[in-house]
């Protein structure tokens, strides 16, 4: 539930933000009145404007890139549209400080033979010497990402374009990257790893054994959406070897996904997904030649299906392997080292939390940038040191831990958390990083010395609120700066480090700001509510654009609640249309983040809900609206409505189940409705085994108190949903049924956890969450 590369970070997967936007007449005199004439009706301005988001994507914002740094930041390469070929292509090189430009690869060089069109470029990987590029072309989803496609090699000097993968079938190569000594090519394909040699094209595997259930070189379904691990296989620096993940699938529950309407007759989708409590994939990690042989298995301690590899490493000298290997439970991280010739291992570090650890790998860099997820410097207090983010002392902390102790030395002396590492600048003591101490909505730049002296100092000018993001340039002095707002669209500039001047804007967003601006028109602002237990929360509320105090208001109340995601940013999304669109049709629109939501306060409010997710959060989210009740007299607590995606649609049954008639209204969108029918990793890092938790599991899942039900609920999921599965949710329908309850419900066939697949599916989902909260909340305001 949840390189150098000019790419933002990605949302998790399991928050998937729903946007409806809506142009709406006046509201009506009196709820009595809206009711009997209007409601669940969406005007022809509504669907016009349903058409421009959903179908048009009137509202796209414009991104930068994908751009890479070369000479260690003297220029940079970025992809733009081709004057001369239509559809076109092609990468420019800027320099840095000048903005001179030249088209480093034209369109036309990117022409395969007998082809009338150039490839397409889904991404791009620089050679070591930068006179090559491999070109990730005819790309594919795996899961969540295009991870699987055609590489293309192009060699700058001749110009000469060739088909990497020998007879890999088409749009079948995984993960390709350069070796350090740019002679070769490596790549993953149908569970096994291959090595090709550019000189004379020969490819010979270096493992043959990979099935659908013995994987090499990638993961299986639950690594990849919990750890993110995709890319399973590392070069050693020397190039002489690889070392990689396998994993052995045998024996894990296999779910099975049926397509009803693709042919005449059902088919199936099968694939391993492990539920709480039950059998999880063997890992081990082997290091094998890179001109093949035997692999060399890493002797990791106790049973491989109890533990995790979260991160797999190579020091610069090729001479050991790190391993990030976590226990079942996820509250212990051993940083271990192996020789990879005898497969013997040390520990050189753990970290440890009597609830749970983040794992190293989150808050590192897109691995395309170079960044490893482990760093070593050359500037602890005996020598080298491994940079570490841990929560050791109640904040996500930096630590330099020492090659040759172990001990681990403070670097980021404030109360505070590291929410992101930016970049070293080890030659002048500086390690930046992403942080917002004062303020949990929004996002900075910050610096520390290294050597842990003095506090961190801001490098985000203080006139800029909002959120800001960095791809700084690997001498330090340059930065691609990403910077938003909640109402305005990002902007992206080139920076200089640190003073943080302009020096050019890359993309404005110029034209999306205009088209948008209209619909910003209704009143937003980020608000602060106490709960119980002296917690306060953090809120973002819009109100109507002609918002009348004397009058009270229906509310809205958009809920996500699990560790994944937080919903009150001071960023840009589009989900500020669809609330202004919601405001201006009559609706106060109001979003908190509860504790367990992981924004920078410190460790014990992103864990106080171990062992218990789905009761604190509920809990907090109706303290917090009631308390918005009494706090201000317009918000007309007898017209309330929630919704919400994922955990937020776990969130939302909760708070029609558990909160005594609260809410009139309640839309659920692929909602887990049991925990112990999640996956293994995500439920047990944050609640524990089922086995040693029952009572947390039941008080934490809707499905135990659907007798609580009262007010309308509108439950929606897609049959094909590979990540919260449809299971979840027939599960709750029988219960439901069962204790004779009315609800509503809509199936979206074969679509998936974004249930997004498929031409008019966006606008229909929306469409129906719009027409349901007409008709049961009416909107509008009317006398106190």
């Amino acid at each position: 539930m949840k390189n150098s590369a000019a790419q933002r970070p990605r949302v998790p997967s399991c928050f998937i933000a729903f946007v409806m936007l809506a142009i709406f007449s006046s509201a009506p005199a009196t709820w009595a009145q809206y009711a009997a004439s209007d409601a669940g009706q969406i005007s022809p301005q509504t669907t016009a404007a349903f058409s421009d988001l959903f179908e048009k994507s009137t509202y796209r914002m414009k991104s930068f890139g994908p751009a890479r740094w070369i000479d260690g930041g003297a220029r940079y390469t970025t992809v733009e549209p081709s004057k001369d070929l239509p559809n076109g292509r092609e990468i420019i090189e800027y320099d840095t400080a000048t903005a001179a430009r030249k088209v480093l690869v034209a369109a036309s060089k990117l022409l395969p033979p007998d082809a009338k069109t150039p490839l397409s470029i889904d991404d791009y990987i620089w050679s070591p010497d930068n006179g090559q590029m491999l070109i990730f072309t005819n790309t594919k989803k795996v899961w969540r990402l295009n991870t699987r496609g055609d590489y293309w090699l192009l060699d700058l000097p001749t110009g000469k374009l060739r088909k990497l993968g020998g007879d890999a079938p088409e749009s079948s190569m995984m993960f390709a990257k350069f070796s350090p000594d740019g002679k070769s090519i490596g790549f993953v394909r149908a569970s096994n790893i291959y090595v090709q040699d550019l000189a004379t094209d020969t490819v010979h595997a270096l493992t043959t054994n990979g099935t659908a259930s013995l994987i090499n070189g990638t993961s299986d379904w639950v690594n990849e959406e919990e750890l993110a691990i995709r890319d399973a296989w590392r070069w050693s620096p020397d190039s002489k070897s690889i070392a990689y993940w396998q994993f052995d699938t045998t024996g894990v529950g296999q779910f099975t996904l049926i397509n009803d309407t693709a042919q005449e007759y059902p088919t199936t989708t099968v694939y391993t997904y492990p539920q709480p409590g039950t059998t999880n994939s063997a890992v081990r990690v082997g290091v094998v030649s890179s001109r093949g042989g035997e692999t060399k298995w890493i002797n990791l301690p106790g049973d491989p299906r109890q533990h995790y590899v979260a991160g797999v490493e190579w020091l610069e000298d090729s001479s050991a392997v790190l391993l990030q290997y976590l226990n079942r439970l996820q509250n212990t991280n051993q940083v271990l080292r192996a020789n990879p010739s005898t497969g013997e291992v040390q520990t050189f570090f753990e970290d440890k939390d009597k609830r749970w650890v983040d794992v190293r790998d989150r808050f590192a860099q897109n691995r395309a940038s170079g960044n490893t997820a482990i760093r070593w410097l050359n500037s602890g207090k005996d020598g080298k040191g491994m940079l570490w983010l841990s929560e050791r002392d109640g904040w996500r902390h930096a630590y330099l831990v020492s090659q040759t102790t172990g001990e681990a030395q403070l670097v980021t002396h404030f109360e505070g958390d590291v929410m992101q590492e930016a970049s070293v600048d080890e030659a002048h003591g500086w390690f930046y990083f992403i942080a917002s101490p004062e303020n949990a909505t929004q996002r900075y730049l910050y610096r520390a010395k290294l050597d842990g002296n003095g506090k961190p100092e801001r490098v985000t000018p203080s006139d800029q609120p909002g959120s800001h993001e960095y791809n700084i340039s690997p001498n330090n002095e340059w930065a691609f700066h990403y910077h938003s707002t909640f109402n305005q669209p990002t902007v992206t500039d080139l920076i200089h480090l640190p003073d943080h001047k302009v020096v050019r804007v890359l993309e404005a967003n110029t034209e999306l700001a205009a088209k948008v601006k209209p619909l910003l028109a209704t009143p937003s602002e980020f608000i602060q509510v106490p709960v119980s237990n002296h917690v306060t929360l953090d809120g973002v509320m819009i109100k109507p654009t002609n918002f009348d105090p004397a009058k009270k208001y229906p509310v809205l109340v958009f809920v996500y609640g699990e560790p994944a995601a937080t919903t009150v940013n001071d960023r840009w999304s589009n989900q500020r249309l669809f609330h202004a669109a919601i405001a201006n049709e009559g609706y106060i629109v109001v979003s908190f983040d509860n504790q367990g939501t992981p924004a920078p306060k410190g460790s014990d409010w992103r864990k106080a809900v171990y062992g218990s997710v789905g009761v604190l959060s509920a809990a907090q989210q109706a303290d917090a609206i009631r308390e918005l009740g009494r706090q201000h007299s317009y918000t007309d607590m007898s017209r309330l409505a929630v919704y919400g995606h994922s955990g937020g649609g776990s969130n939302t049954l909760n708070l029609m189940f558990r909160s005594n008639g609260l809410f009139k209204a309640g839309i659920a969108l692929s909602p887990v409705a049991d925990e112990s029918h999640y996956d293994t990793m995500y439920q047990e890092r944050y609640m524990g085994l089922p086995q040693e938790n029952v009572q947390g599991y039941h008080d934490g899942s809707p499905i135990n108190f659907a007798a609580g039900l009262q007010g309308h609920l509108l439950i929606i999921h897609g049959s094909g949903d590979d990540n919260v599965h449809y299971q979840g949710t027939e599960l709750l329908i029988n219960k439901l049924i069962e204790l004779g309850k009315q609800f509503d419900f809509v199936e979206y066939p074969n679509r998936t956890h974004s249930l997004s697949e498929g031409k008019g599916t966006s606008l229909h989902v929306n469409t129906t969450m719009l027409r349901y909260l007409k008709e049961h909340v009416p909107a509008g305001g009317v006398p106190q």
